[in-house]
């Protein structure tokens, strides 16, 4: 779920905001660093369990309609459409997701049930919803596309439900785009003969990149002020004040992972900062970003200085 760019943001908002406090503790920033990333999976498991509970909501619905005492036509001859929908039908029988929500402890969607309802009604008005339910055409795809259209555009954007989300977790805000999008890709890859596990993907590609994030952490703190001294005599013309707080980060982790991460290709490095640069910084941080880890580089290269292993990695 979490690839290097979002490990590297995460690392990224950590020493920026370490630059603001007086004292530095490397295992406290560590462990922020952890729980932090730990986060963003109890994220995951609450927007999918939110699924779940609005197709509850659904059965629930129908089933107290068929116990009035006056059934009107509807009543005797509901449209089942959603409450069949395969992939909705998967999430709600999966024991593994089940039993993974239960041992992280998410259970806000029992005791916040109001948002369920604010969001099964946004699904009930939605043009989404009616066209869907309007279809004759019955199979596996049509109820994916329907739940990923479903999340995209009415769960996602539901402000009531960002509002909720914010009030819970302040750093769930950041986390969100990345975890809806690798909801969106989940969802997308669905297929009749999931696996057991398919709704509750782990959250690091494998051990390395669990590893990554804490010891680009650790390095890039432990040598803040022999980076940052390589980073003034790279940039003499420029008005200090001027540099952005977080290019200065982005530029140390670059420099770091020159230093420390021999694996690494440098131009992937450079890249992921060009990146991360676009997103968070001013518009023509890339540019100097690039100008910068571009110009280290071409040193290091001379004075035959760059720690790194292997063909293609310069």
């Amino acid at each position: 779920m979490l690839n290097r760019r979002h490990i590297r943001t995460k690392v990224m908002q950590v020493i920026y905001a370490l630059k603001r406090s007086e004292e530095i503790n490397v295992a406290s920033e560590e462990k922020f660093l952890k729980s932090s990333m730990e986060n963003m999976y109890d994220l995951y498991l609450l927007l999918i369990s939110l699924l779940v509970k609005v197709h509850e909501k659904a059965k629930d619905q129908q089933e107290k309609s068929q116990q009035k005492h006056l059934l009107t036509s509807e009543d005797l001859n509901p449209n089942m459409k959603f409450i069949k929908n395969e992939l909705l039908v998967q999430l709600s029988d999966s024991l593994v997701l089940k039993n993974t929500l239960e041992k992280h402890k998410i259970s806000n969607w029992e005791l916040d049930n109001e948002y369920v309802e604010v969001i099964f009604r946004a699904i009930l008005e939605s043009k989404i919803y009616a066209t869907y339910m309007e279809s004759e055409v019955a199979s596996y795809k049509k109820d994916r596309q329907f739940v990923v259209d479903l999340f995209k555009e009415v769960i996602a954007p539901n402000e009531k439900l960002y509002n909720y989300l914010e009030d819970r977790n302040l750093t769930w805000i950041d986390d969100l785009p990345v975890v809806n999008t690798a909801l969106v890709k989940l969802l997308n890859k669905s297929k009749e003969g999931n696996s057991e596990n398919f709704f509750t993907p782990h959250l690091f590609k494998d051990d390395d990149d669990r590893e990554f994030g804490v010891a680009l952490l650790k390095n890039t703190i432990e040598n803040l002020e022999s980076y940052t001294d390589e980073i003034s005599l790279k940039t003499q013309n420029w008005d200090k004040d001027r540099i952005a707080d977080i290019d200065f980060v982005l530029l140390q982790m670059a420099i770091c992972e020159f230093q420390q991460f021999p694996s690494i290709p440098t131009k992937v490095s450079i890249n992921e900062y060009i990146e991360i640069a676009k997103e968070y910084s001013t518009p023509k941080s890339n540019v100097f970003i690039n100008g910068v880890l571009d110009k280290i580089v071409k040193e290091y290269a001379e004075n035959k200085t760059l720690n790194k292993i292997g063909r293609g990695l310069m």
